[in-house]
């Protein structure tokens, strides 16, 4: 890959990073929640999903998925289901505000390594993510060098631009989340995001009737 082709690649990895989906609303959510100490541990998560997805994609798998109807829709129901308990989850929650110190704030998960899980599922369980990433990253593939390098340069950027913006949307929200002084403004703002999951799932749901 010259460096012309990766200057193409950098800008659409901006773009995409940026486009509006689950990813950024799970990181303004635990931004919101849990302040930016914990929050980031959401946007490692997205970042991990998105390794796996390029792996699936370097190592062929891309390809079965999408040539496979019975495990496209496998896959495909398993993310709707995962974004449907994770729209439930948040309108029911009674998240107490937290400390503005990380050291301080306990998570309502066990561990913050739960919102890693979280953010690997949002990314991972996302056919369609495997399918757009199918349709954009071969254009910029030169296939007569090594692939692998390659395929870890094109994670490497997208990584990077995904961990700006996820990073931005994550202190953004963190900083509302010191002007939320009430349970019930926090309850709200759950419910919101909450809704937001389940369109999501229901949206993906009909287009595969």
């Amino acid at each position: 890959m010259n460096w012309i082709i990766w200057t193409q690649f950098f800008i659409a990895a901006w773009l995409i990073s940026a486009s509006p989906g689950p990813g950024a609303v799970a990181t303004i959510s635990s931004g919101l929640n849990y302040g930016f100490y914990w929050g980031m541990y959401t946007t490692i998560g997205l970042i991990l999903g998105i390794w796996t997805q390029i792996a699936v994609i370097a190592f062929g798998l891309g390809s079965i998925i999408t040539q496979n109807p019975l495990l496209f829709q496998i896959i495909k129901w398993t993310g709707i289901l995962y974004l449907t308990y994770l729209g439930i989850k948040s309108w029911l929650s009674r998240q107490a505000l937290f400390s503005h110190d990380p050291k301080e704030a306990v998570s309502v998960f066990s561990s913050g390594w739960k919102l890693v899980y979280n953010g690997w599922c949002i990314n991972s369980l996302n056919p369609k993510g495997t399918v757009f990433l199918l349709a954009i990253v071969p254009s910029f593939l030169d296939f007569t060098q090594p692939l692998p390098m390659q395929y870890l340069v094109i994670a490497i950027t997208l990584s990077f631009t995904d961990l700006v913006v996820m990073a931005t949307y994550t202190f953004f929200s963190s900083q509302a989340l010191k002007l939320l002084q009430s349970e019930r403004n926090l309850k709200l703002l759950n419910r919101l995001i909450g809704g937001f999951f389940i369109a999501w799932a229901g949206w993906t749901a009909y287009q595969t009737v």
